[in-house]
């Protein structure tokens, strides 16, 4: 049961994202643009977080399942989150009312970077390894 709330909620969040790249690409204004612009490097900042709290949630929901990548584990949160991130940001070149910034890209993949180190800590303690 509990599973299935993780699930529900990396759903809800991917799904709020997504709500929230429509409102940029078509100009429209909210409140979570104006709390952004009021906060020094907010935009960046929220490119962390959003994009950092979407890959713990995907990793939670996914019970931190990786793939082999050149013999690394790799969480499949990190892969699925980073080409989401990548085609939505080189997307934006070709809407009117966005600007492509590859700043916000850094911003995006730091996010995912840190939530993936807290990602790891989580599994160790949520699923010990028994010797």
């Amino acid at each position: 049961m509990f599973q299935r709330i993780l699930v529900l909620i990396a759903i809800g969040f991917f799904g709020f994202i997504g709500w929230v790249i429509y409102l940029a690409n078509t100009g429209q204004k909210s409140v979570f643009f104006e709390l952004v612009a009021a906060i020094p490097y907010g935009d960046k900042l929220g490119h962390f977080c959003l994009f950092g709290l979407l890959t713990l949630f995907i990793n939670l929901a996914f019970k931190f399942k990786t793939m082999n990548i050149a013999g690394r584990p790799i969480y499949l949160a990190v892969l699925i989150v980073s080409t989401f991130v990548i085609l939505e940001e080189l997307s934006q070149y070709f809407v009117e009312s966005r600007t492509l910034d590859f700043v916000d890209l850094i911003a995006d993949f730091v996010g995912i970077a840190v939530f993936s180190a807290f990602s790891a800590w989580l599994c160790k303690k949520l699923y010990p390894i028994k010797a």
